[in-house]
């Protein structure tokens, strides 16, 4: 029977795994964007203690459940564009350290640039 420490390891790597499938239901330049996100913030925290470790996963999973009904929304209404996301409360940018308020700022600057930094084109085109 595994212990702890793999069924830990298993859980990250199927969260992390999910995470990256619900982005291809973002549109193009957020999934870039979400995507690079989620790759940084799980190799920062590889070697964090227990108690960050759960709260960690923790609130990964629920981005991944609000994003996974947010896709499903996204499905049911073709006709009606979907918000992905969720506001942030002040209790919830309270708890944050110094570090994480930088990091949220510069991905919302990237977000919000006017001119889209990634170059990202269908597949098809280059296809024979």
């Amino acid at each position: 029977m595994p212990g702890p420490v793999a069924l830990h390891v298993s859980r990250v790597r199927a969260l992390y795994r999910r995470i990256l499938l619900l982005h291809r239901a973002l549109p193009v330049e957020l999934k870039a964007l979400g995507d690079e996100y989620v790759k940084e913030e799980f190799r920062r925290h590889r070697s964090v203690g227990p108690a960050d470790a759960q709260r960690f996963l923790r609130e990964w999973e629920i981005y991944a459940e609000m994003l996974w009904q947010q896709a499903n929304e996204d499905r049911q209404n073709s006709r009606k564009k979907t918000c992905f996301g969720t506001p942030l409360t002040e209790e919830k940018l309270n708890d944050f350290h110094n570090e994480q308020i930088g990091q949220l700022q510069e991905l919302m600057q990237e977000a919000t640039k006017p001119n889209k930094q990634f170059n990202i084109s269908d597949d098809s085109e280059y296809k024979n």
